[in-house]
């Protein structure tokens, strides 16, 4: 721990006596993955903890300066393992930051239909099946695979590897169906698996009202960029999950969007403004 407040001290001594070009692009650097590291545990269990480190900083600060050697030496034990114990508490914020990094347009590329009869055709058929679910008030839950893979989800369902099409969706969420209960994924212009397992949202501002299916379109968007289409088997109101948040109802015209958002790789106006209300609606549950 000595080291680590000589670190200090020397880096106070560098940022007043020799402050270069080079240390101020490191400074902004360190500034920057700060404050992702801010949002990424904002409105999460991270947050707190993040807070707990840094009041255990300033006690042990604080404990060095009036001379309490036994709580010094104590809480300094712990932080001795500081870079294994962020890894073990912050794991899922990690996970998040290097699957954002993976998702960056400078490694991936954005997926979208063929041609323009394929993208529509996908797009028909998906609505189509929204509206006769939703009509019938069956239950449904598909997922859109991004750029965030999906293979974990998928094993747990059953494979099909089949063309989209609004006779196939509707029969695999048919009550009293061997596939009707779970989740469809979809990758590209294919459905991949049925009756997958999704992860319920850990959000705790997630209404009451909302049963399990709509819970757990929330939770695969929390830590995904997966888009979530769900259909409830009560009222049969449309919703989208979207980043964690849910927007409900969803109008046939706003599907259309989200699919040509999803299909066509270029964000629409109302796909811009659902993701921008989504921040807002979140900054405002805080």
């Amino acid at each position: 721990m000595n080291d680590f407040w000589t670190t200090v001290r020397n880096m106070g001594w560098n940022l007043t006596h020799r402050l270069g070009i080079v240390d101020i692009i490191d400074i902004l650097i360190v500034a920057i993955i700060i404050y992702e590291l801010l949002q990424l545990t904002r409105h999460t269990r991270g947050s707190a903890l993040l807070k707990g480190l840094f009041l255990m900083f300033v006690i042990v600060l604080l404990s060095s300066l009036l001379g309490l050697v036994s709580l010094n030496w104590l809480l300094t034990s712990v932080l001795q393992y500081g870079a294994i114990v962020l890894v073990i508490l912050f794991q899922p914020e990690l996970r998040k930051a290097l699957e954002r990094m993976g998702r960056s347009r400078l490694i991936t590329k954005g997926k979208h239909a063929n041609s323009d009869e394929e993208r529509e055709l996908i797009i028909s058929e998906i609505i189509q099946t929204i509206q006769d679910l939703s009509r019938r008030r069956v239950g449904a839950l598909i997922v859109f695979e991004q750029k965030t893979g999906l293979q974990d989800v998928i094993e747990t369902g059953t494979q099909m590897d089949a063309a989209i099409s609004a006779p196939l969706l509707e029969n695999i969420f048919e009550p009293n169906t061997p596939l009707h209960d779970g989740a469809v994924v979809i990758r590209d212009d294919q459905i991949k698996a049925a009756a997958c397992i999704l992860p319920l949202a850990e959000a705790s501002g997630v209404s009451r009202e909302l049963g399990t299916r709509h819970r757990a379109g929330i939770g695969i968007t929390e830590n995904t960029d997966a888009i979530v289409l769900i259909v409830s088997e009560e009222t049969g109101i449309a919703s989208m999950a979207r980043d964690g948040v849910l927007t409900r109802p969803l109008t046939m015209d706003m599907l259309r969007d989200v699919l040509n958002d999803i299909y066509s790789g270029q964000t629409t106006r109302l796909a811009a403004f659902l993701k921008s209300f989504g921040r807002r609606k979140e900054g405002a549950e805080a």
